[in-house]
C-alpha cells in the first residue's frame, strides 16, 4: 500500500493512505494508534478517514525519532480481526429527503430503507461535530450528492447520507447531507460532555441501524 508521510506542522506527522477508504485498512490504522498510545512525548493521536495524525512534544520526542517510531509501528500494524464492540440504533426512516434519495438510487423508499439498514457499519473516525461518527460500509448504490444549498439547521439525531458516507448528527447543526431518518437522542445521547468517553460511538466500533 502506498503510504504517504508528511508534516502538517513542525510538531505533527500525518500518515495518509490512498482512497477509497475501507474497513480493513482503517482497522490497521487504529491498531497502529493503539500501539503508539502512551509513548513518551506523544501528545495526541487523531485518526481520520484513511489517515492518522500524530502530535508530539519535540523536546521529548524529536521529529526524526517520531517518524522512525511511526513508520515502524505502521509496518508492524495488523488489522483488528473484529470491531471493538457492536452498537445498535433504532431509526425512524421518515426523513424529508428519503423519497428523493430512493429515487436517485432507483429504488422504492421501502427497498432503500432495507438496503441502508442491512450493513454492519464500522466507525472510521469522529469529526465535523463532537461525536459525529463517519461510517464505512454504505452500499455503493445508496451514495447521494450533497444538497446544493446546505440546511441552516439539521436536528440532533438526523440520519443522513452525503457522498459515500452515512452518519447521525449528534447535535443540531447546519448540514448539507440528505436526511433519510432520525434516532431519538433523548433515549440514546450520542455525545455527552459529562460522560467518559463523551462520544457514544468510537473509532473501531461497529454499528447496526434497526428500522423502528
Amino acid at each position: 500500500m502506498n503510504a504517504h508521510w508528511h508534516w502538517p506542522s513542525e510538531t505533527s506527522l500525518c500518515l495518509s493512505l490512498p482512497p477509497p477508504p475501507d474497513a480493513l485498512t482503517q482497522r490497521r490504522l487504529l491498531a497502529m494508534a493503539a500501539e503508539l498510545r502512551g509513548t513518551v512525548g506523544l501528545l495526541e493521536l487523531v485518526p481520520g478517514l484513511h489517515n492518522l495524525t500524530l502530535f508530539a512534544d519535540p523536546a521529548r520526542l524529536p521529529p526524526a525519532e517520531l517518524e522512525a517510531l511511526a513508520r515502524a509501528a505502521w509496518r508492524r500494524a495488523r488489522p483488528w480481526r473484529e470491531a471493538l464492540r457492536e452498537r445498535r440504533l433504532r431509526v425512524h426512516y421518515d426523513g424529508p429527503d428519503l423519497a428523493q434519495a430512493a429515487a436517485h438510487a432507483g429504488l422504492s423508499p421501502a427497498r432503500f430503507v432495507e438496503a441502508h439498514a442491512a450493513p454492519r457499519y464500522e466507525v472510521a473516525c469522529l469529526g465535523f461535530l463532537p461525536g459525529f461518527a463517519y461510517l464505512l460500509g454504505l452500499p455503493t448504490e445508496l451514495a447521494q450528492p450533497r444538497l446544493a444549498t446546505p440546511r441552516s439547521l439539521v436536528p440532533a439525531g438526523a440520519v443522513a447520507i452525503g457522498g459515500q458516507q452515512t452518519g447521525v448528527y449528534p447535535q443540531a447543526s447546519p448540514g448539507g447531507w440528505k436526511l433519510i431518518g432520525r434516532v431519538d437522542v433523548q433515549v440514546q445521547p450520542l455525545f455527552d460532555p459529562a460522560a467518559d468517553p463523551p462520544a457514544w460511538l468510537l473509532p473501531g466500533d461497529a454499528l447496526r441501524f434497526e428500522p423502528a
